[in-house]
C-alpha cells in the first residue's frame, strides 16, 4: 500500500477550529481529499495556521511538514469560503513549492452548501481563477448540505 504523507493549512482566523470537517473529509476521501485511492494510506503530519495575515507562518511551517515528510499541503478550505477568502492565496499556492518542492492542493472538505450560496450571490467566485480554486471542494450538492 502506497502512504502519502501530507500537511493541512488552515487560515489564521479559524485558529480554534478543532479539524473535524477537514478530518472527516480525509477518512472519507471527500473534497479535495477525493483525489487519494482507497488503496492509498494517508499520514497526517502537520495541522497548523497561516499565522495571520499576510501569511507570516507560510515561511515556515511547510519546512517542519516536510521534516516530517510531507509530500504535499492541502491549503484548507476556510481560506476560500471564509469572507473574505484568503487575498493572499496565490501567493501561497506558488510560495510553498518553489521554497520547499512541495506540492500544493486548494482544500480540504467540501464547501458547506450556505457559503457556496452566500459566494455565489456576492459573485466572489466569478472568476477562472476562483473557480480553479474552489472546484477540488464544490461537490454535489447533498455532500455540500451535509458539511453545512
Amino acid at each position: 500500500m502506497k502512504k502519502i504523507k501530507l500537511g493541512i493549512i488552515i487560515c489564521d482566523r479559524y485558529k480554534t477550529c478543532a479539524g473535524g470537517k477537514c478530518f472527516r473529509s480525509l477518512q472519507r476521501r471527500e473534497g479535495a481529499f477525493d483525489r487519494y485511492a482507497d488503496n492509498e494510506e494517508i499520514e497526517l503530519v502537520g495541522y497548523t495556521t497561516c499565522g495571520g495575515c499576510p501569511g507570516g507562518n507560510i515561511e515556515y511551517a511547510p519546512e517542519e511538514m516536510k521534516k516530517n515528510g510531507a509530500e504535499i499541503i492541502h491549503l484548507a478550505t476556510g481560506l476560500i469560503v471564509g469572507y473574505p477568502p484568503c487575498p493572499y492565496l496565490e501567493q501561497f499556492k506558488s510560495f510553498i513549492p518553489e521554497k520547499y518542492g512541495i506540492k500544493v492542493v486548494v482544500g480540504t472538505h467540501p464547501i458547506p452548501e450556505k457559503y457556496k450560496v452566500t459566494h455565489d450571490a456576492m459573485k466572489t467566485w466569478n472568476t477562472e481563477e476562483w473557480q480553479e480554486n474552489i472546484a477540488p471542494t464544490l461537490s454535489d450538492e447533498q455532500t455540500r448540505l451535509d458539511y453545512n
